[in-house]
C-alpha cells in the first residue's frame, strides 16, 4: 500500500478504483485489481 500527499492522480490508474474515508483517513481500494491500494493521512 503506498502512503500518498495526493491520491488524485493515483485514482486515475484503474476505472475501479474507489475512494473511502475509514477512521480519519482516506483511501484508494480496488476490488478487481488489489495492487492499487493507497492511503492518506
Amino acid at each position: 500500500m503506498k502512503v500518498r500527499n495526493s491520491l488524485k492522480a493515483l485514482m486515475g490508474r484503474h476505472r475501479d478504483n474507489k475512494l473511502v474515508r475509514r477512521r480519519g483517513r482516506t483511501y484508494i481500494i480496488n476490488k478487481v485489481n488489489k495492487r492499487f491500494k493507497a492511503r492518506q493521512g
